[in-house]
């Protein structure tokens, strides 16, 4: 039974990840003049999430000095990734001439993939604890993933990605969610310190991807009204994740 239910919360979790079919009636014109704010808002959520959110649970699952120490890998194994995906991007518009996605999308993609799939795990382990805390869990993580998913979605447009490739794309790391619950299910008794690694990790990529590739793209806006709403946004997707972190710590 407590399986059925673990199955059942991971993939409506998932499914959250079509919510950014609701720009699809956006039409293009509109939906590109409004990219940088929603970049800005998908970055604002990410640095969020990673001091709000996943680093306090990984100084409390592994200590401070371990978490950190862990944040700093997750930070330096996606710069060496970003340096493959980059050249490999190089690589294939050079000889074929052609258009392709930017790399942060892909960055962006594993980095979604591993923080779905440690939702999956908290999901699991809270159904694990009692059905009223595992149901309590997952409708906070969806009220978490709505703003991200939407902002996630946008992003890969502005990365290169179509609204079809987006929204399958979307779909498919989302599902990493129902992989980390039913491994969880089965491996957390045998694996009990699996989320003091990933967490950490989960935390340095996205503060990676918001500072390093997202912030910078954001400084290409020069108009003045522009640049404040995306500051807004910004603050926006920061205050948003900061609220439901407390919602759900109480």
């Amino acid at each position: 039974m407590v399986l059925e239910q673990i199955v059942l919360a991971s993939l409506a979790v998932s499914l959250v990840s079509f919510a950014g079919v609701l720009t699809l009636s956006i039409k293009d014109k509109l939906l590109h003049s409004l990219l940088f704010v929603l970049v800005s808002f998908s970055a604002g959520a990410m640095i969020g999430a990673a001091f709000f959110d996943l680093l306090p649970e990984s100084i409390e699952a592994a200590g401070i000095e371990n978490a950190m120490a862990l944040a700093v890998v997750g930070i330096v194994a996606f710069f060496i990734i970003e340096k493959f995906l980059f050249w490999h991007h190089h690589h294939k518009h050079h000889h074929e001439g052609d258009k392709s996605e930017q790399p942060f999308t892909y960055l962006n993609l594993i980095g979604d993939a591993l923080h779905n799939f440690i939702d999956g795990t908290i999901i699991a382990a809270s159904f694990m604890a009692s059905p009223a805390t595992g149901m309590v869990t997952t409708f906070a993580i969806i009220m978490h993933e709505i703003p991200q998913e939407i902002g996630d979605f946008s992003l890969l447009i502005y990365g290169g990605f179509s609204k079809t490739k987006a929204l399958a794309f979307n779909f498919l790391t989302a599902l990493a969610a129902l992989a980390g619950a039913v491994l969880t299910f089965f491996a957390l008794p045998y694996v009990p310190g699996l989320n003091a690694v990933l967490l950490p990790i989960a935390a340095g990529n996205f503060i990676y991807i918001a500072c390093v590739d997202l912030v910078p793209e954001l400084h290409k806006e020069r108009d003045e009204r522009k640049s404040l709403a995306q500051l807004f946004a910004l603050l926006g997707g920061i205050g948003l994740i900061f609220a439901l972190v407390r919602l759900m710590a109480e």
